[in-house]
């Protein structure tokens, strides 16, 4: 009962329920997505589901240099937010714009150009390198889309506007699944496309949203996406996009790409452990919707209270975070337990992939509470107090330095079962945990990163 009126009485803990709620209907639409992906190529069959698994890595790292560029520009636009300047907001929304319209321009290009290339770092089976690069040629618009809706979608969550981000996001995963199953299937008359049609289906709807977000901005007051930002000159700006951000970009990168590296090592192991990991990722995603939802809510919050430079407040905050990241990563690791007999009972897999599945979900149970916590602190504390550079050298040395070399070891030297390699790679979140703690409680994380006078006189 007294913890109940705490959680009740508790301004933080008030509002971080307020903004955690719509980040994770959004996060759990997403994850609905991936999972309609899978489901729908059940049907088409195996080597579908796999070649789409491969693909989709180079959407999984994209979304990772959105997510950096986003919580770069999250990182000065809380805290100014708290500050109250909306100009200096106006001017890290157009820098954040410039570098995610030069990522998307180069994935689309390759992926417009050269997809068979792209699917052969994952494989050297010629059925899913054609199944793939067709994936892959429809899918570059959406990637084009996604590049400008991030970036203006993290700047409204940076101020609170967590509710139009969310609705953004609930048009363009509900269309996804609806377009998926016409686009799959042939529902309405449409071409049966198999895989493609997935990705014509994401295209589509990432158009859609686009065209949302414009109107959503028309009628906005204050934060815009309006492409004159692109041009706003600020010196002073830029370079702390820069020293702030492009850690923040690098961090998730390296961690995103070295990630990848555990979908080359186990897509060289045969399509039963690529199968079987396809299906690991959606059950996985569900399980870290509420803590990597908790962690996002979390930085927006202590990033407002340090710009409105009440850091001791924030220290408060951060302990406060930490318990919750605990409580919902217990809660992930039994949403991975309580899905494994569906997922084993449903899914439409050979015997060995079956196999693989059951214990890689047993695994994923205990695996979600080290990614939580080093989430909430790396992506969510540590970036809300202006610290991106921990994160970048902890997260590079440890996939680096520990988990991509152990896992090619693993697989191809020492030549280890999937299952022992699929083990070991899952290693990599509790090797970090003594750095990220430590860093943690050292408060070296804290800082009020927000300037004053930016624009001089034109802005008074």
């Amino acid at each position: 009962m007294q913890m109940k009126n705490k959680l009740k009485n508790d301004p933080f803990y008030r509002q971080i329920f307020k903004l955690v709620v719509p980040i994770v209907i959004q996060n759990l639409l997403s994850a609905a997505v991936s999972s309609a992906d899978v489901v729908m190529l059940n049907y088409v069959g195996q080597s579908a589901i796999s070649a789409v698994s491969l693909a989709a890595q180079y959407a999984s790292v994209l979304f990772m240099v959105f997510y950096g560029l986003g919580t770069g520009a999250t990182m000065l636009c809380a805290q100014y937010y708290g500050k109250g300047d909306m100009r200096a907001i106006q001017a890290v929304e157009g820098i954040a714009l410039r570098f995610s319209l030069c990522f998307s321009l180069v994935f689309a290009g390759l992926a417009l150009l050269v997809p068979e290339g792209m699917m052969r770092i994952f494989t050297n089976d010629v059925e899913l390198i054609t199944i793939g690069a067709s994936y892959l040629r429809f899918m570059s618009v959406s990637y084009l889309c996604w590049g400008i809706t991030e970036v203006y979608l993290a700047v409204l969550r940076s101020i609170g506007r967590v509710m139009i981000s969310t609705a953004m996001n609930v048009l363009a995963f509900s269309l996804n699944i609806i377009l998926n199953a016409v686009f799959i299937f042939g529902l309405f008359g449409a071409p049966r496309l198999g895989a493609a049609g997935v990705a014509i289906a994401t295209s589509l709807s990432r158009l859609i949203e686009l065209g949302a977000c414009f109107a959503v901005s028309f009628f906005s007051r204050d934060i815009k996406l309006n492409f004159r930002y692109l041009f706003v000159k600020n010196k002073v700006l830029f370079s702390d996009f820069v020293r702030l951000s492009l850690p923040a970009l690098g961090n998730d990168i390296s961690w995103s790409v070295a990630f990848s590296m555990y979908s080359v090592i186990m897509g060289h192991m045969g399509t039963d452990a690529v199968a079987a990991n396809s299906f690991v990722v959606v059950v996985r995603n569900f399980g870290t919707i509420l803590c990597f939802g908790m962690a996002s809510a979390g930085g927006i919050l202590l990033g407002n209270v340090i710009g409105e430079n009440r850091l001791e407040d924030a220290r408060e905050d951060a302990k406060k975070l930490m318990k919750l990241t605990v409580i919902t990563g217990a809660i992930g690791g039994l949403i991975v337990l309580a899905a494994t007999p569906f997922v084993l009972k449903y899914a439409a897999l050979t015997e060995a992939a079956i196999h693989y599945l059951k214990y890689m979900l047993f695994i994923n149970t205990y695996y979600v509470m080290g990614a939580a916590v080093n989430t909430t602190l790396i992506a969510g504390v540590f970036r809300a107090g202006g610290d991106s550079r921990f994160g970048f050298i902890c997260d590079s040395v440890d996939m680096w330095c520990y988990a991509v070399p152990l896992g090619f070891l693993a697989a191809f030297a020492l030549k280890l079962p999937v299952l022992w390699v699929y083990f070991l790679l899952c290693t990599d979140e509790f090797v970090k945990w003594p750095w990220v703690i430590r860093h943690y409680r050292s408060g070296k994380w804290l800082h009020n990163i927000t300037r004053e006078n930016l624009f001089g006189d034109a802005q008074h």
